[in-house]
């Protein structure tokens, strides 16, 4: 049983490690006692990543990737500074994106210049204060240029879960 979760755990260290980089990696899984891996009952795949009883990650079945939960992102949030994996909104739509409305182009101040379409991002407003997660829909120059257009669909906005 301890080298299974070992394998599940080296396995989803090196999918995060791909997906976000060794630094965010080593911000989630910088307690590994505290990390939970749970497994598909019926095909036993890796779905879910706790961290001290928070989801962290969600492995998506279609594409392997991981999507962010709102606990892991104020957990990048207070240990990376901005931009990295973050798309930064005007203040003055911060409860419009807190609801869990998409992300337009025109409103978008700051982002991180790495991102790709379909990458997982953090939305936050201009004092860095998490506001939603959600998927990056166009390439950063399109979203720099645009002036109309969804730059991120929103996932989850913070009023509708809990962190």
């Amino acid at each position: 049983m301890e080298n299974k979760l070992l394998l599940g755990l080296r396995q989803v260290k090196a999918i995060s490690d791909y997906q976000f980089g060794k630094d965010i990696t080593n911000i989630l899984f910088n307690e590994l006692e505290n990390i939970l891996i749970e497994r598909s009952r019926a095909t036993n795949k890796i779905r879910y990543i706790f961290h001290k009883n928070n989801l962290i990650l969600t492995l998506r079945p279609n594409n392997g990737f991981f999507t962010l939960s709102l606990h892991s992102a104020s957990m990048i949030i207070n240990n990376i500074s901005t931009p990295k994996l973050r798309v930064i909104v005007l203040n003055e739509i911060s409860e419009f994106i807190k609801k869990g409305r998409n992300v337009f182009c025109k409103h978008v101040v700051d982002i991180d210049e790495n991102l790709r379409p379909l990458d997982e991002v953090i939305v936050v407003n201009q004092n860095d204060e998490l506001l939603a997660i959600g998927r990056l829909k166009l390439p950063i120059s399109y979203i720099k240029s645009f002036s109309s257009g969804v730059a991120v669909n929103v996932r989850k906005g913070v009023y509708k879960s809990k962190i």
